[in-house]
């Protein structure tokens, strides 16, 4: 029997990078996939190529989190995936004395209201099973502080300590929903794209951004996603109000030998 069979798993943000790896292990793991994104087009795309089914959502609105609710009221797994750096259009100051109340504002709309949205879904839809899995997508910038997006790096830390308290309050309620965070560091997803460049620069580029990195590399979409099926399944169920780090050893400090 598949890790996920006769489980059916709603994933935000699925159409590309981290969420599209997590629909696909998900998928290849016998559940029934719920794919959801802005775009459209990508995501419809990816629902056909996986055999699974997309739903258009925009995670800031709650009118379209009460449709999936209304459409799917009843749900084994929700992964809330989707996350924005604020950077994606064009570069803004996101430092604490530059940044402006409508970029905070806009970021936490995403990484945070969309946690929450997401949570307050999930709990509804697991309460009639009175368990299930919720898992939400922070980062190693929701660990330390980020001077330079501080937007971000407080919207990740906000998902960290939301993640918590859904764990707990499920808890409280006799319920077996569990609740943990993941904390990605420098994964490869298309959004790096841009800065890497191609050829030769492609390789200088990537030995800079990752020369902090005790392991070397950035870490890839399907790692992600293996972090992510284990949460989703029964071998984790013990495990609820946790927090996992996947950054190639980057919050441990230094692989650097003492001078």
């Amino acid at each position: 029997m598949k890790k996920l069979e006769n489980k059916r798993c709603l994933i935000t943000g699925a159409a590309r990078g981290i969420g599209q790896a997590i629909a696909t292990a998900f998928s290849e793991a016998g559940a029934e996939v719920i794919l959801t994104d802005k775009n459209i087009q990508a995501g419809s795309l990816l629902a056909q190529q996986l055999g699974c089914i997309f739903e258009p959502l925009d995670v800031r609105l709650e009118a379209d989190w009460d449709r999936i609710a209304f459409t799917y009221p009843d749900m084994d797994v929700v992964v809330n995936n989707v996350g924005i750096t604020g950077f994606e259009e064009e570069a803004h100051p996101h430092d604490p004395e530059q940044a402006s109340l409508e970029h905070w504002r806009a970021v936490h709309a995403v990484n945070l209201d969309g946690v929450f949205l997401g949570c307050r879904y999930a709990i509804r839809a697991m309460r009639p099973s009175g368990r299930g899995s919720i898992i939400n997508i922070s980062s190693r910038s929701g660990m330390v502080g980020i001077p330079l997006a501080a937007a971000y790096a407080s919207s990740k830390a906000a998902v960290r300590n939301h993640s918590k308290s859904v764990a707990l309050y499920c808890a409280q309620q006799g319920l077996d929903i569990r609740c943990n965070s993941i904390h990605p560091g420098a994964i490869l997803t298309p959004m790096w794209e841009a800065m890497l460049g191609e050829g030769e620069e492609r390789e200088k580029n990537l030995r800079t951004f990752t020369k902090d990195v005790p392991a070397g590399r950035f870490g890839q979409p399907e790692e992600v996603a293996a972090l992510a099926l284990l949460l989703a399944s029964d071998d984790a169920c013990y495990m609820t109000g946790a927090e996992l780090t996947l950054d190639g050893g980057l919050l441990a400090g230094t692989a650097a030998s003492p001078g």
